[in-house]
């Protein structure tokens, strides 16, 4: 087959429906391990049938997964998996929308997240991290991920609301939040009982449960509107933003941006820092590296944005950690029309799954990519094209220097404080709607 300039162009390499089928069972449990099989077998680009009419391509070659993203990107949407699915929880926010009207909230949020307006924020989100990581019981085996799942959690709603919204509140939109995220995952991994879902009412039990997460934060907004305070929190800098026409963002809409801010803003990162928390153990010698490296910073720094920027090899660490453990794993996007990349024919309205997680871990682009080496980030650069941990182009995640920032405070004052040991055998994972830690148990020490 040859396109309209005449270059040869090939099918997709095919799985055919009953060797998903096969599979499912094994599929539903880690999906990854049939997906390196296929890659391996297959080469870097395949189609999955999943059904009469239905397959889906998957994809880790980083230059395929750049041009989607980045150079192509207008041919590229999201899949109905964000645009539909999520959204009957999430409300129309910038996860979930496209179009005019993604471009006109990320234009309109985007300034909230500069690294300056961040700054202001740096003292609330190390006094959550402390709060919650004082919490954690030392001499004895704990699980760590609910640690820092409250963690991320806590350090969102207080970069939002400050000390505006209480325990009891924080607690309830936190159930919400993650109960949504529970009852979706069940909706995508079992799509075969999605009628049984809706007949039993299980699914509109949960999009109540939305509604009274937006009527908590209807009132909370409502409040900040009538005392009048500034704050210099999250909340404010999106009420103060303004569209071109000078006009605000309506409460409805703005609702819709903090629930996406508390998925997004707190499962990716408590499963980076749960990771990052097990390799450490590990390797103790990259725990006495950022020990020293922390020591030096608060001897020698003079605010929170001077800590952060000296604690570089705390940032190489974690950077590693989401290489190997990529919370955003995969990448989705439906093309509009008809492409062709290298040479292999896309059609139009193709499903595709870019695999963070094998990029991520490709020989080809990787020097020992199965090993932690924190080093090779000392020229970030050089792994630029083939490192995706918060997407990349327009649509890359708003909160990347947010998410870093609240990462490195805390796995510096997690080292500061406690020597942390236990890690067993092989770090065992969850792949669900993001990369999730399994049975994280560790031992802390005070040092």
């Amino acid at each position: 087959m040859k396109d309209d300039n005449y270059m040869t162009v090939k099918k997709v390499p095919t799985v055919p429906a009953w060797e998903f089928y096969k599979n499912s069972l094994r599929i539903l449990e880690n999906p990854l391990i049939f997906h390196r099989k296929k890659f391996d077998k297959l080469g870097d680009t395949f189609r999955l049938k999943i059904g009469p009419g239905s397959s889906v391509i998957f994809s880790r070659n980083p230059a395929f997964a750049q041009y989607a993203l980045q150079k192509n990107h207008k041919n590229f949407s999201k899949t109905t998996i964000q645009t539909r699915d999520m959204a009957k929880y999430l409300g129309q926010g910038l996860l979930t929308s496209e179009g005019e009207h993604w471009k006109k909230q990320r234009k309109l949020i985007q300034p909230a997240f500069h690294k300056k307006q961040l700054v202001l924020l740096l003292d609330s989100i190390k006094a959550a991290i402390s709060t919650e990581l004082d919490k954690i019981e030392t001499g004895k085996p704990v699980d760590i991920f609910p640690v820092f799942n409250d963690l991320a959690f806590q350090t969102v709603v207080k970069s939002l609301f400050s000390s505006a919204v209480g325990q009891k509140e924080i607690n309830r939109l936190q159930y919400i939040t993650e109960a949504a995220q529970k009852m979706l995952v069940r909706e995508l991994r079992q799509p075969y009982l999605v009628w049984w879902f809706n007949l039993s009412g299980k699914i509109k039990k949960h999009t109540d449960l939305t509604d009274e997460a937006r009527d908590i934060l209807r009132e909370l907004i409502d409040a900040r509107r009538t005392s009048g305070e500034r704050q210099n929190d999250l909340l404010d800098m999106l009420l103060e933003a303004r569209y071109d026409d000078g006009s605000s963002m309506e409460n409805e809409q703005l609702i819709d941006e903090i629930l996406i801010l508390f998925t997004a803003g707190h499962e990716t990162t408590s499963n980076a820092l749960t990771f990052t928390a097990q390799l450490l153990a590990k390797y103790p010698e990259a725990q006495e590296k950022i020990l020293e490296e922390v020591k030096k910073a608060r001897a020698e720094t003079g605010s929170l944005a001077e800590f952060i920027q000296a604690c570089s090899y705390t940032k190489m660490v974690i950077e590693e950690a989401m290489r190997l453990y990529p919370p955003a794993y995969f990448i989705d996007r439906v093309n509009k029309e008809r492409d062709v990349f290298a040479d292999l024919e896309i059609p139009g309205g193709s499903s595709l799954l870019f695999s963070m997680y094998e990029i991520h871990r490709h020989k080809d682009f990787w020097e020992d990519p199965e090993t932690f080496k924190p080093e090779r980030f000392t020229d970030p650069k050089k792994y630029s094209s083939c490192y995706y941990p918060f997407g990349a182009g327009p649509r890359m995640c708003i909160g990347n220097n947010f998410a870093m920032y609240e990462m490195i405070l805390a796995i510096a004052e997690l080292v500061y404080k406690y020597r942390i040991s236990g890690a067993e055998g092989e770090i065992q994972i969850q792949p669900l709607i993001t990369l999730k830690p399994k049975n994280a148990v560790l031992k802390f020490n005070f040092r």
